[in-house]
């Protein structure tokens, strides 16, 4: 039996001290038995320092997850000594030419009385910076500050990765600076963050492009069903026989437009497509006018005599009209057949795809109504599979989802099904086309086991939750998983690297952005200080004025322009 201890003791760097030594090994852990002794902090023997064993020709490596004050027996001297338990993640041994070189994982198992030491920094410096060119500096290493904390960018994208901790431990600041990263050390990579508090709009600066609800152009036409109805009945459960009249119509307005367009680039001797020729469904994202579907639904209310099958008809041209003149959903019908099909330029705006363009789109969905949110994550997520299919992975892309728990929900129940579906489909088929993707949450209880399952490269911040904890050890290896108990007790900015994109699991702390650089949300604006009661008061009308402005159809709004402008705005 064991009592623990503060964790004083220490062995000598960079040297075989003789009084360490491993005294028990069992699967990927060794115990240490080791002198205590007072020290400098460098050389200081505790949770989350590095040991090296030496195991023949090569030197095993751990990390210290705990370290307890052994028993003292009769006749076992004076001295009080301690044991260190050492989960073992990888070795160093030298190459063909001399050098020493680090990987993963252990080829031999230390033995009994095998000696042991901490790791230099030095060394240190080697494991964590390596030989690569992909090689990325992120932070700096809790435990020495001196060393810096790189990630493998190749291996942290093309296998996924998530960012994990509650609210204000640093999330968007420790993702700003990996992307910032990524972007620099691969420059034909192009990054889709689906910025869900409008926070990183200064974070990349020239290097990308914001789109929001005024330069957003994503045309209905786009939409599968299953998301235009989600869009239509508001995340509401739909009306089946309205959905029914949707899926006969929506082919047969596809093909009309199709004729039309025909009609007008080619010469009339070719025959028009017929709707059941035509090979189109609700889903194939081709162009359709909103107005052909309309009078469509008109023309098959004006044949029926059945009251109640009028009333269906009325009611879904009703909900068809409210949306089409609402203006904050003017990113989906206004303009969206202007220029024919406009596919091609859509996916090359929204996924960045020109040469020498700007790497990176934030696409800022706090402007975006909360309504219709899931159906515009799933729909870009879906084109952004899609293309990577289709183009072979021509062009490799990574997608951030931030609030992911929100859009992958591990509950059925909970969100927008379809978009769980496409992030879903990324985590476990996106690899082979160039698709990757990252995962940002505070609550990672609640996002599908299966996607964050496929993450292989873990950030993990504080965290209280117990369940949330419960998930991330089940995530991370057998090997590494001590290092979960670390989790409640870091600091902000603090965070523990497990999987494929770290060299080691280890804790560090990521680098400090300048102050313009900080994500933060745009979506609140403060009040200035020095303002009267009867400016207040014209603020106020000024909001309400806004808001009801936002939700007036297109006509109204041109009629009344004040009521649209921004707070604030001359008129």
């Amino acid at each position: 039996m064991v009592e623990h201890s503060n964790g004083f003791a220490s062995a000598a760097s960079g040297q075989n001290a003789s009084g360490c030594y491993v005294c028990s090994v069992k699967g990927s852990e060794a115990y240490i038995e080791l002198p205590i002794v007072g020290t400098t902090e460098e050389l200081r023997t505790t949770v989350g320092k590095f040991m090296a064993i030496a195991a023949g020709t090569r030197e095993l490596l751990g990390v210290v997850t705990e370290v307890s004050l052994k028993t003292q027996q009769a006749g076992s001297g004076p001295d009080p000594r301690a044991i260190a338990r050492v989960d073992l993640v990888g070795e160093i041994s030298r190459d063909e030419t001399g050098q020493q070189r680090f990987r993963r994982g252990v080829g031999a198992y230390p033995a009994i009385r095998d000696r042991a030491r901490i790791i230099s920094s030095e060394q240190l410096r080697l494991i964590f910076r390596g030989d690569k060119t992909t090689f990325a500096e992120i932070g700096r290493l809790h435990n020495d500050t001196s060393v810096p904390a790189y990630v493998d960018v190749e291996n942290l994208v093309t296998k996924h990765f998530a960012v994990l901790g509650s609210t204000g431990v640093g999330k968007s600041s420790g993702l700003a600076v990996i992307l910032r990263q990524v972007i620099r050390t691969w420059r034909e990579l192009r990054v889709l963050i689906l910025d869900h508090h409008n926070e990183y709009g200064s974070v990349f600066g020239a290097e990308a492009n914001l789109v929001g609800a005024k330069n957003l152009r994503l045309p209905f036409w786009l939409f599968n069903f299953e998301e235009f109805s989600d869009v239509l009945y508001a995340g509401k459960p739909p009306v089946p026989a309205e959905q029914d009249i949707l899926s006969e119509l929506i082919p047969l307005a596809k093909t009309q437009y199709l004729n039309r367009r025909q009609s007008m680039e080619r010469t009339s001797a070719l025959r028009k497509v017929e709707p059941r020729q035509s090979g189109f469904t609700a889903d194939t994202p081709v162009p359709y006018l909103m107005q052909d579907l309309l009078a469509l639904i008109d023309e098959r209310m004006g044949k029926l005599e059945n009251r109640s099958s009028r009333m269906t008809h009325h009611r879904l041209i009703g909900r068809i009209e409210t949306l089409k003149n609402d203006p904050r959903y003017a990113f989906m019908f206004a303009n969206a057949t202007v220029g024919g099909d406009t596919m091609v330029t859509i996916l090359t705006e929204l996924f960045r795809l020109e040469a020498n363009g700007r790497p990176a789109t934030v696409i800022q969905l706090a402007s975006l109504p909360i309504e219709v949110v899931d159906a515009v994550v799933c729909v870009i997520s879906r084109l952004a599979f899609d293309f990577g299919m289709w183009s072979d992975g021509a062009m490799p892309l990574l997608l951030v989802c931030e609030e992911a728990h929100r859009f992958a929900a591990a509950d059925p129940s909970v969100g927008f099904l379809p978009s769980k579906n496409a992030l879903s489909r990324i985590a476990k088929e996106g690899r082979k086309y160039g698709v990757y993707l990252g995962l940002v949450t505070q609550r990672p209880a609640e996002l599908d086991a299966t996607i964050i399952s496929q993450c292989n490269t873990l950030f993990a911040m504080r965290m209280a939750n117990d369940r949330d904890q419960a998930l991330l050890k089940s995530a991370v290896s057998d090997a590494t998983a001590n290092l979960v108990d670390f989790v409640p007790s870091l600091g902000t900015g603090e965070v523990i690297g497990f999987g494929e994109g770290m060299p080691l699991p280890v804790q560090f702390v990521f680098n400090r952005l300048s102050e313009e650089l900080v994500p933060r949300s745009e979506a609140a604006a403060a009040l200035p200080k020095d303002i009267n009661p009867g400016s207040r008061r014209e603020f106020v009308h000024a909001v309400v004025e806004r808001w009801r402005g936002s939700i007036m159809s297109q006509a109204q709004t041109e009629a009344s322009p004040e009521a649209g402008a921004p707070i604030g705005a001359d008129t």
